[in-house]
């Protein structure tokens, strides 16, 4: 068996237990990835008006059935309904996907200034651009300059040698995304792509999907006054197969009056930023070189022994995701910005 059609697993935070995933649609996106399909036609299935046609069939009107049942749907994907707020509501396959929850209290955050959070309920790895063993990054997960912009020479020369984490969502996650950090806006703006899938499988066989998909990205200034102090941040938010769009949706409190983040806002840390409309998508933080320390346990995660991954480093060795949850610590600003030259 090839190493993009293995088991693909990664480890639960809290206990260190290893889990195996469950891949959505892996069959139909390894055959799509292993050759059949003509460059084409994996075009055309991976266009914004393929991946919304998929996205009404599979999520408003759940493949033409009329005998949805969305409590064997719940079951199915492993909603937690005591953490939802309004499960009443949660009647058809989108609102399951776009549901609310109570975060202030079912994703507890560390309040400390230093801390900074993941963006996600998601799976994560971690590194930086200046290590060596993860060039491939650059080249396999995303071209750093087509990631950022190619025009946006500011922001390059900014996140050069960057440390970077990768969240990616599966399609039964709360599909908020939340601010990581305190800061002040200063740049969004979308980038056009298309609509691959974010499965660990295709990812390692397409060409640098996160940096070819449509996505959103958002730099923050943290080093303001009530900021984090830990200088740039860049969130990128990359769509992936169904998913139709990318909601700016920003509120200082639960989830309204939600506002769209525009430049000069003054996001929160942990407050609700975005909503991916359904499916399964990916956020990339980039951090100035020296300003980010990464959660130890996050790190060595990455390069545990006897797990079984897709995501490999150009060595051959595996790299291994963990569940975090969204508002949970990943890490803790440097004491102190690197000297500038």
């Amino acid at each position: 068996m090839s190493q993009s059609l293995c088991d693909h697993q990664y480890v639960m935070r809290p206990t260190g237990e290893v889990k195996t995933e469950s891949l959505f649609g892996d069959r139909l996106v390894n055959a799509v990835y292993n050759g059949w399909t003509p460059g084409l036609l994996y075009r055309a299935l991976t266009s914004a008006r393929i991946s919304s046609f998929l996205a009404l069939l599979a999520f408003d009107r759940p493949l033409a059935s009329p005998r949805f049942d969305p409590r064997q749907f719940i079951q199915k994907m492993g909603v937690d309904l005591s953490e939802c707020r309004n499960p009443e509501a949660l009647t058809t396959p989108r609102r399951i996907f776009e549901r609310q929850i109570r975060y202030e209290e079912r994703r507890p955050m560390d309040p400390s200034p230093e801390v900074l959070v993941s963006p996600a309920d998601a799976r994560v790895l971690v590194g930086s651009f200046s290590e060596t063993s993860s060039l491939f990054i650059k080249g396999r997960f995303f071209r750093f300059t087509d990631l950022i912009g190619r025009e946006k020479e500011r922001w390059r020369r900014a996140f050069e040698d960057a440390d970077w984490a990768v969240f990616r969502l599966t399609p039964d996650k709360y599909h908020y995304n939340h601010a990581p950090a305190s800061g002040r806006v200063l740049d969004i703006y979308t980038l056009p792509g298309g609509y691959a899938p974010c499965n660990p499988g295709a990812v390692m066989s397409a060409d640098a999907p996160y940096s070819t998909n449509r996505r959103l990205v958002t730099v923050i200034d943290t080093d303001v006054p009530g900021g984090s102090q830990a200088g740039l941040i860049a969130m990128i938010e990359v769509v992936a197969l169904m998913i139709g769009d990318i909601v700016q949706c920003y509120s200082d409190s639960g989830y309204d009056p939600p506002r769209d983040v525009r430049k000069g806002m003054f996001l929160r840390k942990g407050q609700p930023k975005s909503l991916y409309r359904p499916g399964s998508s990916t956020d990339v933080l980039l951090f100035q070189k020296g300003r980010v320390r990464f959660d130890p346990d996050l790190v060595s995660n990455r390069r545990r022994q006897g797990v079984l991954s897709r995501f490999y480093d150009d060595r051959g060795d595996s790299m291994i995701e963990t569940e975090v949850a969204v508002r949970e610590s990943i890490g803790r600003r440097m004491s102190s910005p690197p000297p500038t030259s």
